[in-house]
């Protein structure tokens, strides 16, 4: 079953680590087979808490998934703008009938 990763943004308080942990973190990702789904962009908040931004990636695995956000490389992209950015981060399975 494949993983997917979904962040929702709270609070960007500089763009520029974000684009910095951005591009460290794509390498990372790319690493563990993931591949973007959702990626900021145009959207609108029907219900609930409005988010200014939300990213969805999809692994290979659920355990690739939990992999990737444990390793190395990952948690270093992340240091650059963890700091300055807050964020819910959800790995979830694929679900299966």
């Amino acid at each position: 079953m494949k993983g997917y990763w979904i962040a929702l943004y709270n609070k960007i308080e500089d763009q520029n680590n974000l684009s910095k942990y951005a591009e460290s973190a794509t390498k990372a990702i790319y690493k563990y087979g993931g591949r973007a789904i959702v990626r900021g962009g145009d959207y609108q908040c029907l219900e609930g808490v409005n988010f200014p931004r939300t990213v969805i990636w999809e692994f290979p695995t659920f355990e690739k998934a939990l992999e990737c956000y444990n390793s190395k490389e990952y948690q270093d992209a992340w240091s650059q703008a963890k700091d300055t950015t807050s964020r819910n981060l959800q790995i979830c399975r694929q679900f299966s009938n």
